[in-house]
């Protein structure tokens, strides 16, 4: 079972709405889609093509490599299933592994059993052969497996992951209500952004924002932040085809950039969460933190991007002081910032009322199970007719 050189489905799955930005990430690698869906994308290739995936992809949030098909109909058949896979070639008896899954069977009442099941069957085949039962738990730091099985249909996955991808591993301090970093980069590459014009982030929370633009601005991929995957810990796994793409990682990034990115906010809590955020990430030096009003942000001459992530106002008896808020920032956009395209993204369409300026575009994005949209302003630098020539 040569899975490191052997074909077959890859599966990358992300948050609900990122596939668009997904897919452009994963075609820019050079790799051809043959489905792509609301969570995610496939294609063909073998575990070792799933290794630069891992590392280069911003917006995704796991690769899967799927190892079988079958049809189950309850948990004995997916027990006996299971147990037929030749384990003892793909996972180290004397290490750890864990299952995770998405079920959708009558069947089943809880993932958990499923898990269970699976787990079960790995067990039992490789103490028949080895001799030795392998450690297992809900850590997916090491090797993991992953069921997807809705109705009938099931399929066994090499999860070459492990933890999450959409979160970058930068950022220690998460600060209050932190946009997740894959979202923050969908939402980027949702812009149009250059990556060569100034990047204005008023009321940046913990920085996402700004530390994903400089990140992008420098090519810098968030493989670099990162030294465990999954398929590290499964049997073939060959160390130099890894270290070998982190190399061309490095040989990639960029030092500086010539233009500015500004990120601002009224707490000195944030601007301090944001700036060690942004030194983990490396990119401290790259961007303009300024505590103040965002109203006060210092704009730089456009064209250019300037994105407000503002609280939604989710909590009772605080939408009359956020309804001012979304006003001022459409006063904000409209005033200090001519020339660039201005962005909000919000939860709540009520208080987007607020703002004051027309819509070009309405992009739909969630924010964990929050249906969101942002919102694109164009910000002509005069009138946006032109003026009548007199004969």
């Amino acid at each position: 079972m040569q899975v490191f050189h052997t074909k077959s489905k890859i599966v990358i799955t992300c948050n609900k709405r990122l596939s668009p930005y997904l897919q452009q990430e994963v075609e820019a690698l050079g790799y051809k889609i043959t489905r792509s869906f609301s969570t995610g994308l496939e294609l063909e290739g073998t575990l070792n093509d799933c290794i630069p995936l891992n590392l280069n992809l911003r917006c995704a949030s796991q690769v899967l490599y799927l190892i079988k098909s079958f049809e189950a109909e309850n948990p004995a058949r997916l027990y006996k299933e299971v147990l037929e896979i030749e384990w003892e070639k793909l996972l180290d008896f004397t290490g750890y592994f864990s299952v995770s899954s998405n079920v959708d069977n009558e069947t089943i009442t809880t993932p958990l059993f499923a898990n269970l099941k699976v787990k079960d069957a790995i067990v039992d085949r490789i103490k028949e052969i080895k001799g030795i039962r392998p450690d297992t738990g809900s850590d997916g730091n090491k090797a993991v497996v992953h069921l997807y099985w809705k109705e009938e249909k099931a399929d066994i996955f090499i999860d070459t992951s492990g933890e999450t991808l959409a979160k970058h591993g930068y950022r220690k301090i998460p600060g209050k209500a932190p946009m997740l970093e894959a979202l923050a980069c969908g939402t980027i590459m949702a812009t149009g952004w250059d990556k060569k014009s100034p990047f204005v982030v008023p009321m940046c929370g913990s920085g996402t924002l700004a530390i994903e633009a400089a990140l992008m601005a420098t090519d810098k991929f968030p493989g670099l932040f990162r030294m465990n995957y999954s398929f590290m810990h499964i049997l073939g796994y060959q160390e130099e085809v890894f270290f070998e793409e982190r190399r061309k990682l490095k040989e990639k990034a960029k030092k500086d950039i010539d233009f500015k990115i500004v990120a601002t906010d009224i707490s000195e809590d944030a601007i301090d969460i944001s700036k060690r955020n942004a030194k983990t990430a490396g990119v401290d030096h790259l961007i303009d933190f300024d505590v103040c009003d965002f109203a006060d942000t210092e704009v730089p001459e456009g064209p250019g991007v300037v994105i407000f992530n503002p609280e939604y106002g989710e909590r009772l008896g605080v939408h009359t002081k956020l309804e001012a808020t979304y006003k001022r920032m459409g006063d904000f956009m409209k005033s200090k910032c001519k020339g660039y395209r201005g962005y909000i993204f919000t939860g709540n369409p009520d208080l987007a009322k607020k703002i004051g300026l027309k819509a070009s575009r309405r992009i739909e994005f969630y924010n964990g199970k929050l249906d969101c949209r942002m919102l694109e302003y164009e910000l002509y630098e005069g009138s946006k007719r032109e003026p009548k020539i007199s004969e």
